[in-house]
């Protein structure tokens, strides 16, 4: 397949490829490096990964690298509200493929807690939080066909606080009509203060929408993926 040709804005550093293994690789190549940065310097690095299918090969390859895992933080963008063993959690596909092998040491901070709801179970989330290195030094995002990312969904009620940059929150509950499940994410203040901020994507749909999304990189209301693509962003793509 030929790769798309764009006129990129600046503030997306591209790596396209054909093979998602490939791309998975070099993610997982560069996400290491940065973390080992980080860790030449402090005592702990820290990072925020995303749930889905697409990320399932970049964890394989990033729990081999060669870290001291042991003072490495990891927690999600986003949860949704389901128990941890469920096939819905984000927490239980971390623990069944990134946090095995070498990473099995890191030390995992979860969003979902002991609560039946987001917003009763949001202050014990900010407080695990609060535990963690921050800013973060890395986070993985994904993106839905709507632009929306972590769980910055357009539909959610309660989307304008969650995007407000000045938000001291590092998470909060949200309730997007268009989603089942009630949602625990990690807001855009939180997610775009970290050192370094990478977008992985698969499929040609999503190259579709990632396109509609920078002709209006201005409108992040309607498509909240934009407030990281407008910030600095590396976009990790394969077909």
């Amino acid at each position: 397949m030929k790769m798309p040709e764009v006129d990129w804005p600046p503030t997306i550093e591209p790596v396209l490829g054909e093979d998602a293994a490939e791309i998975a690789s070099r993610l997982a190549d560069a996400v290491a490096e940065r973390l080992a940065k980080a860790l030449e310097v402090k005592d702990r690095a820290s990072m925020a990964v995303s749930g889905g299918s697409t990320p399932k090969p970049f964890f394989e390859k990033l729990r081999e690298m060669p870290l001291d895992w042991s003072r490495v933080d990891i927690t999600l963008a986003d949860e949704r509200w389901v128990a941890t063993d469920s096939s819905d959690s984000n927490e239980r596909l971390l623990r069944e493929t990134l946090l095995q092998g070498p990473a099995d040491k890191a030390r995992f901070v979860g969003l979902k807690q002991k609560h039946d709801t987001a917003n009763a179970g949001q202050p014990l989330a900010e407080a695990a939080l609060a535990e963690m290195a921050w800013p973060l030094d890395v986070v993985i995002l994904g993106m839905g066909n709507d632009g929306h990312t972590a769980s910055l969904f357009p539909d959610a009620p309660e989307i304008d606080g969650a995007l407000d940059e000045s938000l001291a929150d590092r998470c909060m509950a949200l309730h997007p009509a268009s989603q089942p499940l009630p949602r625990l994410s990690l807001t855009r203040s939180a997610l775009e203060g970290a050192e370094w901020v990478a977008l992985h994507l698969r499929g040609d749909d999503k190259m579709d929408t990632l396109m509609t999304a920078i002709s209006d990189m201005k409108a992040i209301r309607e498509m909240p993926v934009r407030a990281f693509l407008g910030a600095g962003v590396r976009l990790f793509w394969s077909p």
